[in-house]
């Protein structure tokens, strides 16, 4: 009796740990379907992996989804985009606003900066006429 009943622990264990790989697998984490708490956590951890010069915003809106808010400006030197992605919650109001964001800044669909300078950096810039 006591190995029947062994068995059948030892299976079940193995079922659901194949169960739990399946679904940790074929389950993507997409932060669209997230909780906005939940999004913030998962935009932290992505923005704090990103590499600068290397990473195009082609990528980083594939990987977490549409910016919360962007701005773009044609600058002599090229085109400069700033997307900002929720990271922190600072206002119940139903409503995303920077100081909540960390900022994303794209030259010519490259990374180049991340975080609160990178938005002061894009703010100097002067648009081309």
């Amino acid at each position: 009796m006591n190995k029947k009943i062994t068995f059948r622990v030892i299976i079940a264990i193995a079922l659901y740990g194949i169960f739990a790989a399946g679904v940790m697998h074929f389950y993507k984490d997409t932060p669209v379907k997230m909780e906005w708490d939940e999004r913030e956590g998962f935009n932290r951890q992505y923005i704090a992996k990103l590499k600068l010069d290397v990473v195009n915003v082609d990528k980083v809106i594939l990987d977490i989804g549409s910016p919360d808010i962007t701005e773009a400006k044609k600058v002599d030197s090229g085109n400069f985009q700033v997307m900002f992605y929720r990271t922190q919650h600072k206002h119940s109001d139903g409503i995303t606003t920077q100081d909540e964001c960390t900022a994303l800044l794209f030259k010519n669909d490259v990374l180049v900066g991340i975080g609160e300078s990178a938005y002061l950096d894009y703010k100097e810039l002067k648009a081309t006429e």
